[in-house]
């Protein structure tokens, strides 16, 4: 099976890496999720933040996903752990689908081991805040 490439922006890169690490020293599922994460890192290809391609999933972004099984749209914010807030649609990057998320582009089908079993999803929009693409 191909692997399409994943594009991180260094500075996310430094950070999820960072926190990535950190959970594998731990027991359970945060040492799960962090070596997931880093499976995920260990692969993509780091861009700096002016260079990354446009719809991509990052930090922050605003993602709409379909369910390719139940036709379900939902749209999340990308987020790091401690920002995450699942009333406001913050998703963090550590929760099975924000990883499965990280660095893929609109249009992207992806398919994605969760607690509820194999999920594929179709990244159908991403937006990116005002604030980071003035930043970038």
């Amino acid at each position: 099976m191909i692997t399409k490439s994943i594009y991180v922006a260094s500075g996310d890169y430094t950070r999820l890496r960072l926190l990535a690490a950190a959970l594998t020293t731990r027991n359970g599922a945060s040492a799960d999720a962090g070596r997931k994460l880093l499976n995920e890192l260990d692969r993509c290809i780091m861009l700096a933040a002016h260079e990354m391609p446009p719809g991509i999933v990052q930090i922050e972004s605003k993602v709409t996903i379909e369910d390719l099984s139940s036709g379900e749209l939902e749209t999340y914010t990308l987020s790091l752990p401690d920002q995450a807030d699942a009333e406001q649609g913050r998703l963090s990057v550590l929760a099975p689908i924000g990883t499965a998320l990280l660095g893929y582009a609109e249009g992207d089908e992806i398919a994605w081991e969760t607690p509820g079993g194999v999920r594929r999803l179709k990244i159908r929009s991403v937006s990116q805040p005002a604030v980071a693409l003035t930043a970038r």
